[in-house]
């Protein structure tokens, strides 16, 4: 028996048979009005931005209603809209589990079925907030420049679409990337006269307002250089930090919530019960106080978005590339792996926090102990594979920074060298039985052909990793010291397993500590 026979759908009018132990829209959802256009979404949208908006309406009403928009799959739509928008948000921590219906988002549309009517909410007066949560390919730039990438097949099309549409009014753009909805939809409301909107970025990129503005110009430019001016002056792009871990829900999930609360959600998404967000407070028609819904307005988002990016984001591509090979499914099995939990607290207190600056109001020390717990989380089941997706685009931001930060101080490099390789070893593209890896990646091909062709050189094999200039700038790839300790350590799971190299790293690590120790006590005699 499905879960659909035995469970009714979530809708509007089904709200009143919910339980009350789950938590429901207090406000009148038909009589707010959207303000947020979102692009973008997926689980991630749904258990953050979503869930601070849905606060905010609970207190105090207003219209900032979302409506959502798919750019590629319509799944989400089908989702959500036989559920009018309504969603669960099931929040998990140890056996403790509690549900949420999140009102917030008002419709779903799925751009490819209609571009012009997705154009022209984002475009409409009432829309006063265009948001993000794409995932960092979806910005079809250079994760290691920040330049829009121009060799992009969407992106030559949209240039190609903009300039026809700039050029007439009889021409509908119908773009194929957010870079191009973004561009068209500030096009035309220049071209009316419209006031400008906020553009505010969700994804994990650093200065991720900043690099989406450069992005945008950059694209705009290419089209119609007066429009890429307008935009520079008059269009926000606030900074953020966002932070919540959202595994992707299973059918197991959907099922266990039909069981305990009696109705069918094929839109939910679980999560832990953390959550944080951080904005930079620049915006230019207005935005939902989203303050009183627990997230933080600041003036400059820089050092919690570091701290953030290179401790919660490097720690968690560093044990999914490595407890992935270890035949670890998922991040709560990695940490039941003591090697592992030793191993990841010396990469965050040993290598990653010195290279940052406390925010305001943060203890480093306690955000790393903070986030062991949260990785131990086994009611989530946050898959390894997951994680480890599109490691071209995260890389640079995640681990290569602190690599570069850690040679000009001429620091080691151990922990962070063994991770690069616990991806230079993923990407490779089987596991330790030799079963294939369907690496997701949008480097895919140029990295088996790399796989492929060196795997028995492993000098060449890391050489030619290395040229990949999507992921490493010059500057490392020519840098003795991250090549040799790379290379190391590749070679080091490659001959002998994950596990294996992982205590052979620890007793090394314990073993130069020792000799340091030595080396001061002898010190202090001849003192």
């Amino acid at each position: 028996m499905t879960t659909d026979v035995i469970a009714n759908r979530l809708t509007q009018v089904a709200l009143d048979t919910v339980p009350e132990t789950v938590i429901k829209p207090s406000y009148n959802r038909q009589a707010l009005q959207v303000g947020i256009v979102h692009l973008g979404m997926g689980a991630f949208h749904r258990a953050h931005m979503a869930v601070y908006t849905d606060t905010l309406l609970n207190l105090e009403g207003g219209d900032w209603r979302i409506l959502g928009v798919s750019l590629r799959s319509p799944a989400v739509r089908d989702q959500l809209q036989p559920q009018q928008g309504l969603y669960t948000v099931a929040e998990m921590q140890g056996d403790t589990l509690s549900h949420r219906i999140i009102g917030a988002v008002a419709d779903v549309l799925v751009a490819p079925e209609n571009p012009q009517t997705v154009l022209a909410a984002m475009a409409a007066p009432g829309c006063r907030i265009i948001s993000l949560t794409i995932t960092e390919k979806g910005y079809c730039h250079d994760p290691a420049s920040g330049d829009l990438n121009l060799d992009n097949a969407g992106i030559r099309s949209d240039l190609e679409s903009c300039v026809a549409a700039a050029s007439s009014t009889a021409v509908d753009a119908a773009p194929a990337t957010a870079i191009g909805y973004l561009v068209e939809a500030l096009r035309r409301r220049r071209q009316a006269g419209i006031e400008p909107v906020t553009v505010l970025c969700c994804d994990n990129l650093p200065e991720n307002g900043s690099t989406l503005k450069k992005i945008v110009l950059q694209f705009a430019a290419q089209c119609d250089p007066s429009l890429a001016d307008w935009i520079a002056e008059r269009v926000p792009f606030p900074n953020t930090m966002v932070d919540r871990i959202v595994p992707a829900t299973l059918d197991e999930d959907i099922q266990r919530l039909s069981a305990e609360c009696g109705y069918l959600d094929k839109g939910m998404v679980k999560t832990e019960v953390f959550t944080q967000w951080v904005i930079e407070d620049r915006f230019a028609a207005g935005r939902p106080a989203w303050e009183r819904a627990g997230a933080t307005l600041v003036e400059d988002v820089a050092p919690f978005e570091l701290a953030k990016l290179r401790l919660l984001n490097g720690a968690h591509s560093s044990l999914a590339y490595l407890g992935f090979i270890a035949g670890y499914p998922f991040v709560h099995q990695v940490m039941e792996d003591n090697d592992f939990c030793v191993y990841l607290r010396g990469l965050m207190l040993d290598e990653i926090v010195p290279t940052l600056s406390a925010p305001p109001g943060m203890d480093l020390v306690q955000y790393v102990d903070s986030l062991l717990q949260r990785f131990s989380n086994a009611s989530l089941r946050h898959k390894t594979y997951q994680i480890a997706m599109d490691g071209s685009q995260k890389l640079p931001q995640r681990l290569l920074g602190t690599v570069r930060d850690r040679l000009q101080q001429g620091a080691p490099i151990e922990h962070l060298a063994l991770a690069v390789a616990g991806w230079a070893r993923y990407v490779l593209g089987f596991d330790a039985r030799g079963e294939v890896i369907e690496v997701q990646d949008p480097l895919v091909a140029r990295l088996q052909e790399i796989g492929e062709t060196h795997f028995h050189n492993i000098d060449d094999l890391v050489e030619n990793y290395l040229n990949l200039r999507e992921i490493f700038d010059a500057d490392l790839a020519v840098d003795e010291t991250f090549k040799n300790r790379v290379t190391y350590w590749l070679a080091h799971i490659l001959a002998n397993g994950v596990p294996t190299t992982l205590r052979v790293f620890l007793t090394e690590k314990a073993s130069r500590a020792a000799n340091v120790g030595n080396s001061e006590s002898k010190t202090e005699i001849n003192l």
